[in-house]
């Protein structure tokens, strides 16, 4: 826990120098030994510190170099948005929610365009074959285990120990997807009418969950570098709050990432105040720069409750997500029991074949270099059809936080941008109480390029008009 101190300590006094213009970009960094010896610190606490700054997007590492300032991009922030509702409230998602996944169109305002060629699918898609050859017949007639396949588990026990984590496999329990994980979550810590904080603005997966679970909401500030926890702190001194569900690597919908010294003071007020921490990490694996150790991996009271899945780093057609749920383990593995009873062995069995060879290692740096290139096609579609504009620059992830000038009402949009072929996701379903109108989520799943950067240009022009859109002030 010391060593987790010095270099969260290190990493905030290094950005504060960075925040300060102390080294400009393009500056070389004194080297890994240099900052050993002025900070009277070990190698390896330095190199992490690093690590950290390199996965927030503030240096960069050249082989055989160094650290170097990263060139900032050529784009802003989105401004500081409404405040949050003051108090708790019941949840309502809009139905416009269910028409965005009628369509497909979660991460694409063109779901008909073309798609990427992702190849080590093919490699995956091969090994589920062969297990259906191997086992088929075995697994037809067997459930696997509640908390799924052992072999797995494993493998994603090996996964996170890469990344600062050390969990056992009989910790994790296997899901269907990482929403699954978050609807045990939050069953397994909350009754109706109990209070979760949430992200302000907040992914419309777990409002959706809130509702379904009849929780109330607290929504809380959230800027590039995390969670408010000083207003979490305000909030917590008021309201009896049970939970509090987070995403500290590229939340959606603003691709912010939680400094280290935000994640230590969230774990000192859920001792403090007894709360139960339920971890989103289902971007983690998409740093471009860096994988950010899980928040988890500073728990050291088993409050930290971590969902995840591969559907955002992999396919959205494997439904196939983890829960290490620390001291509620028992009864998640109880409530997935209840929900689901039991996984596809076959699928579960092809994924740990697909880790243990290396091939998913393999994809991320493919995948994780592609998606930069296309968030950087995304950026200067953006800088030429909304220079007015004002937008997050996410440093992993798959989407980025428009706000867009004049105020448009995005919702009251949707159906005569749906007349173009273009699907929105409007920034009122980041929010439970109706605000964000004028904001819009942008994924760069897929390249922006050809039919889709014609429909963003198109999507720029409606917009603008104020005979199409409902302004407001």
């Amino acid at each position: 826990m010391a060593k987790d101190f010095r270099y969260q300590q290190l990493t905030q006094q290094l950005q504060q120098l960075l925040a300060q213009g102390h080294w400009q970009p393009a500056e070389r960094l004194p080297s890994v030994r240099a900052l050993c010896k002025q900070y009277q610190l070990s190698l390896a606490t330095v190199q992490h510190a690093l690590h950290q700054l390199e996965a927030l997007g503030l240096v960069e590492a050249r082989a055989r170099s160094g650290y170097y300032v990263r060139q900032p991009l050529s784009a802003v922030s989105a401004t500081k948005p409404e405040p949050p509702p003051a108090s708790p409230a019941p949840v309502t998602v809009p139905e416009l929610f269910v028409d965005i996944m009628n369509r497909s169109a979660a991460f694409d305002i063109q779901p008909k365009g073309p798609v990427v060629n992702l190849p080590h699918l093919t490699l995956l898609h091969r090994l589920l074959s062969r297990t259906l050859r191997q086992h088929g017949s075995r697994y037809a007639l067997h459930y696997d285990e509640p908390t799924g396949l052992p072999a797995l588990r494993e493998q994603l026990s090996l996964h996170y120990r890469h990344y600062g984590l050390a969990l056992k496999e009989d910790q994790f329990c296997i899901t269907a997807g990482c929403q699954h994980a978050l609807f045990l979550a939050l069953q397994a810590v909350c009754q109706p009418g109990d209070i979760v904080a949430v992200e302000h603005p907040a992914f419309y997966g777990v409002l959706q969950l809130l509702q379904q679970l009849q929780l109330q909401v607290l929504e809380i500030p959230t800027q590039q570098d995390g969670l408010d926890t000083a207003a979490l702190q305000q909030a917590l001194s008021r309201w009896q709050v049970k939970a509090c569900v987070v995403t500290p690597a590229y939340a959606t919908p603003t691709g912010a990432c939680m400094s280290p010294l935000k994640q230590q003071h969230l774990l000192a007020l859920a001792a403090q105040y007894d709360l139960a921490v339920i971890e989103d990490d289902i971007y983690g694996d998409l740093g471009f720069y860096q994988r950010p150790p899980p928040l988890k991996s500073l728990d050291t009271e088993q409050r930290v409750i971590l969902c995840s899945s591969f559907s955002k780093a992999l396919s959205r057609d494997l439904r196939i997500g983890w829960i290490a749920a620390g001291r509620w383990h028992e009864k998640v593995a109880r409530l997935k029991l209840v929900s689901q009873l039991a996984g596809s062995q076959s699928v579960q069995q092809a994924l740990a074949l697909f880790l243990a060879q290396g091939h998913y290692k393999r994809h991320l740096q493919h995948y994780r270099n592609q998606l930069q290139h296309q968030r950087d096609q995304l950026l200067n579609a953006l800088q030429q059809y909304w220079p007015d504009a004002r937008y997050t620059v996410p440093q992993g992830g798959l989407v980025l936080w428009l706000e867009l000038p004049g105020k448009p009402n995005c919702t009251a949009a949707y159906t005569h941008c749906l007349q173009q072929g273009i699907v929105l996701t409007p920034g009122e379903l980041f929010s439970s109480s109706g605000q964000f109108q004028h904001f819009l989520r942008l994924s760069f799943t897929n390249p922006m390029v050809g039919s889709r950067l014609t429909a963003l240009q198109t999507l720029a022009r409606l917009l603008r008009n104020k005979h199409l859109v409902v302004y407001y002030t």
